[in-house]
């Protein structure tokens, strides 16, 4: 590097060049990048390198022969830079950054338009745009890196998405009311951009380029992914990053019958598939797809839809490129030299064939990159691959004199011609060409994988020995963690996924915070791990990744059809996939080991699910085949990354319930897919008959471990008396019966979740008495006085429920106060007399005493509640031996407000003696003559054929004499 010096100056016979502007920009065009600098770049870091420097021209001008011509120094490139920044006829740096005046441009899209708007927002980056989807707006912009990045076989390519509350006109409901982490479905929208966009750029672009998308408006109804999509294609299309098509992308659904483009959010509600498609102008690049067992040719046809309509969005903005797009950066495209793939397939061509029939794949890894290392070794040694990491070459720019002036003398051999200072330069030896190490690597990684195409094409044999049609071996377990509610463990080859189900409570399901201002909660959910261990190597153990992230969703939205309903099973569902081997599909892996799981953990899912990832070689042709793509079944991690799609298909044997498609070149057309779906369905068939003879089965119950749900349906305007105040009535019915949850609904929904059978029964009694509907006449035996007030006392007719008992309601005879009757923790029985307008209830002792004798009148209440005590303690003494029945016609208590009890007692007793002062006036009522007597038992035979009769008992508990509580 050259350090900054005022006094510098820089020397060069400027004369060569001819006074033309347009010539020094078509010489400068020629430049390539020394460094990865761009000729553009050259003017600004010659004047920061030299500020002041002075540009000397030689007294004589003489032509080199072409013999002379050698590698240019940085120096010389900057100070011709200089040179031509200096002319006046140059466009300046404030022309250059002129913006482009705003254009917009409205495309059809199905039954409407989409605006699309560049030049007014985002003028600064490489390519900027806005589109409108009703009132949904989606902002994109692209920009790429002025330095390149160092080779690799990955394009730097980064996207980034973000939904801002304030698009839907709310803030964050966290603390920080600001948008934070990127959020789960953020993620997959991520994916979707990416997937796509990858494919169409062009190999040798390392310049790192990033795509960042931002919902501005949201208006609820036209969903902002597929636009993302869209609006990224078009940007990418005007900016200066090389790509080789425009890209569109489209949602389709099926509504009815029909197909519908770029559907609403309450279209989506009734359509049987949510398909999302993005392409070009004559190719599909990526499919994925959730559907209810749809069949293939049906997805055929829903796939042509959304290419027909993603062909027509393309063919709009081609035009729009044309008029606003910038110059692509096609002479920062660096390849390998083609002479570098000749000297890697002679070095390592026979044991390249060797190791790639080794069927397992750690040796076969390791035996690759021992060959790589050797092709590393052998050009190292023989001179080709420079020490330094940087390839150099003999000429590292192009003949830039072929046009000078004839008329010019000629320095003889290689003299050069600096004013006074005459320098003879030592003749140069020939050398070989350099190459980097990058790039024999990048160089090994595609011969690698021509000869693995090869291999398949021409031998009809894979990796492992199969043919294009067969899948590796399967074998499955279940109950494998006794603690779990659900296990199982799926391998297929070597890809082996531990799946494990877990049962809770509405508190166990996944809350979203989505745009909406609604909760969302998701009853079911996988989630999918891929530890490093799983592929043999050592790596980074952390936050879920962007490729589990999208694994894990793509495994969920495939089994989440064969659910049950929340009302057949009130569970929250959470599948849990660990990938402990990999090679290759270990999410459809999770497809089936998550099945095995939801039935071995006794949820009544509908039919099995499997899945199966396909593979192709498109171009047979190349390698002596036909130039049909070949189509392969079940593929490999190796045979994912050498070949040209990855395609995942989930289902069963009528249909398809989710669908991924994954495209590493071109494109591919409807009928390479429907051959690619008509084979994937073989070998889900195939798939499901190995899962059945699964050893040993899944045990379809629920695990002893895993809690119980009951539901119970109350009236809704009873659910606030079961929550309470803050809670604390439900909290306190949780820790009195011992449950985990009870969970409420608004529409009276309400489910009990416990470890056993025991507390399940305490909290519903409970909640029984709670959401009771009591009725005028009610009589409640054995209640508790739970509080006392100068005006009476409140007493609880059931865990809960509570009314008062007036002062003037609590004895025949007047009391001064309630507590010269009773005292808290006392248990008396009461009726119910009256329900005011707030739902309070006003209760009666008095009602259920007998009426005052008028020949004993008792002044003292608490006198003649002490005789009533003396009384019942002396029939106590003399009841030995005594048995007596006690009936009560509800209908007589609720119309007489009075008791007919019939006593049996034997010849040698007396009734006044045998029961309580309460009971005393029923005897009398009945041995007080035997016309009233008769009368009565006449009256009770008449209504006893419609009302119940109930037995009461001295310890009877709490209950409901009118029959039993109304729940709900």
């Amino acid at each position: 590097m050259l350090a900054a010096n005022p006094n510098s100056s820089f020397h060069t016979p400027l004369s060569r060049f001819k006074s033309s502007t347009s010539k020094k920009f078509r010489i400068l065009s020629q430049f390539s990048p020394v460094n990865g600098i761009p000729p553009s770049k050259i003017f600004h870091l010659s004047s920061i390198l030299a500020p002041n420097a002075v540009l000397r021209t030689p007294r004589t001008r003489k032509r080199r022969t072409r013999s002379s011509r050698g590698s240019r120094n940085l120096c010389n490139q900057f100070a011709i830079g200089a040179s031509l920044a200096a002319e006046p006829d140059i466009q300046s740096d404030e022309a250059l950054q002129q913006p482009f005046a705003p254009y917009s441009i409205k495309i059809p899209v199905g039954d409407r338009h989409i605006l699309v708007e560049t030049g007014h927002m985002g003028r600064q980056a490489s390519g900027a745009v806005t589109v409108t989807d009703g009132e949904t707006i989606i902002y994109t912009t692209v920009c790429l890196a002025d330095v390149p990045s160092e080779p690799s076989d990955f394009f730097p390519l980064s996207v980034h998405y973000q939904e801002r509350f304030s698009a839907a006109g709310r803030t964050s409901g966290g603390f920080f009311k600001r948008e934070g982490k990127t959020k789960d479905h953020e993620v997959l929208i991520c994916r979707l951009i990416d997937r796509p966009l990858r494919p169409t750029m062009l190999k040798g672009f390392y310049h790192e380029t990033q795509i960042l998308s931002w919902v501005l408006s949201y208006d609820g109804l036209h969903p902002p992914d597929s636009l993302a999509v869209t609006a990224a294609g078009i940007a990418v299309a005007l900016s200066e990053v090389p790509n080789s098509k425009v890209i569109a992308g489209v949602r389709i659904g099926l509504i009815g019958d029909k197909f519908v483009v770029n559907p609403t959010m309450k279209e989506m509600e009734g359509s049987k598939l949510d398909l999302l498609l993005a392409g070009t102008d004559s190719a599909i690049l990526m499919i994925e797809g959730y559907c209810d067992f749809l069949p293939e040719e049906k997805l055929l046809q829903a796939v042509e839809a959304g290419q027909n309509a993603v062909r027509d969005i393309c063919k709009e903005v081609e035009s729009l490129v044309k008029k606003c797009g910038k110059q692509k950066m096609l002479e920062a495209i660096k390849l390998p030299p083609p002479e570098l793939y000749k000297h890697v397939e002679e070095i390592a061509g026979d044991e390249l064939v060797e190791a790639l029939q080794i069927k397992n794949k750690i040796p076969r890894r390791k035996a690759l990159s021992s060959v790589e290392a050797k092709v590393l070794s052998i050009l190292t040694e023989e001179g080709f691959v420079s020490k330094t990491g940087t390839a150099v070459t003999t000429e590292t720019l192009p003949d830039l004199l072929e046009d000078e002036e004839e008329d010019e003398e000629v320095v003889v051999d290689g003299e050069v011609d600096e004013g006074d200072v005459h320098i003879k330069p030592i003749p140069k030896k020939s050398t070989p060409l350099l190459f980097s190490e990058v790039d024999v690597k990048l160089v090994f990684k595609e011969v690698s994988s021509k000869f693995l195409r090869r291999r398949i094409v021409e031998g009809g044999k894979r990796s492992d020995g199969r043919t294009p049609e067969e899948l590796r071996s399967i074998t499955s377990r279940c109950g494998l963690l006794p603690r779990a509610h659900g296990s199982a463990l799926f391998t297929r080859g070597e890809t082996q996924s531990l799946a494990v189900a877990t049962l809770g409570d509405k508190q166990m399901a996944q809350r979203i915070d989505n745009l909406v201002d609604e909760d969302e909660f998701k009853r079911f959910y996988l989630q999918y791990t891929f530890p490093p261990s799983s592929v043999g190597e050592v790596g980074r153990a952390g936050a879920p990744s962007r490729r589990e992230i999208g694994h894990g969703t793509l495994a969920e939205r495939a089994l989440e059809p064969i659910l049950p309903s929340e009302d057949d099973f009130p569970y929250t569902i959470r599948v849990e996939s660990t990938i402990t081997e990999s090679n290759g599909s270990s999410s459809m892996a999770s497809v089936c080991g998550g099945c095995l799981a939801l039935q071995d953990a006794g949820v009544p899912v509908k039919c099995s699910i499997a899945g199966i990832a396909m593979g192709m070689v498109l171009d047979t042709k190349e390698f002596g085949g036909d130039g049909t793509p070949l189509i392969l079944s079940d593929i490999t991690g190796g045979e994912d990354a050498s070949g040209d799609m990855d395609f995942k298909v989930a289902g069963n044997d009528d249909g398809v319930t989710a669908f991924q498609m994954d495209i590493k070149v071109g494109g591919i057309t409807l009928p390479v897919m429907r051959q690619a779906l008509l084979q994937a369905r073989e070998g889900r068939k195939h798939i499901l008959a190995e899962m059945s003879k699964c050893f040993p089965p899944p045990a379809k119950r629920l695990s002893k471990y895993a809690p119980i749900i009951h539901v119970m349906k109350v009236k809704p305007d009873k659910v606030n008396l079961i929550i309470g105040s803050g809670g604390k009535k439900v909290k306190s019915i949780i820790e009195e019966t011992g449950v985990e949850s009870i969970d409420t609904q608004d529409n009276g929904i309400v489910k009990i979740t416990a470890k056993d059978l025991s507390s399940l029964e305490k909290s519903k009694a409970i909640i029984s008495n709670l959401t009771m509907v009591p009725t005028v006449g009610d009589i409640y035996r054995n209640c508790e006085i739970k509080s006392i007030a100068p005006y009476g006392v409140f007493v609880e007719i059931s865990p809960g429920r509570e009314g008062l008992c007036h002062i003037s309601e609590l004895s025949a005879n007047w009391l001064a106060k309630a507590e010269d009757a009773v005292k808290v923790g006392d248990r008396i029985d009461v009726k119910l007399i009256e329900i005011n307008e707030k739902g309070q209830l006003r209760l009666s002792r008095r009602a259920l005493l007998p009426e005052p004798n008028p020949e004993k009148p008792s002044t003292n209440p608490i006198k003649a509640s002490a005789d009533s005590q003396k009384t019942l303690d002396k029939g106590k003494q003399k009841k030995t031996g005594q048995k007596k029945d006690v009936e009560v016609d509800d209908a007589e208590l609720s119309e007489d407000k009075s008791l007919d009890v019939k006593v049996k007692t034997t010849a040698k007793s007396k009734p006044a003696e045998a029961i309580t002062l309460v009971e005393d006036k029923f005897v009398k009522r009945l041995v007080s003559s035997g016309k009233d007597t008769s009368e009565t038992e006449k009256s009770r035979a008449k209504k006893s054929t419609s009302k119940p009769v109930i037995n009461i008992s001295g310890n009877s508990e709490n209950a409901v004499i009118n029959g039993e509580a109304k729940i709900g």
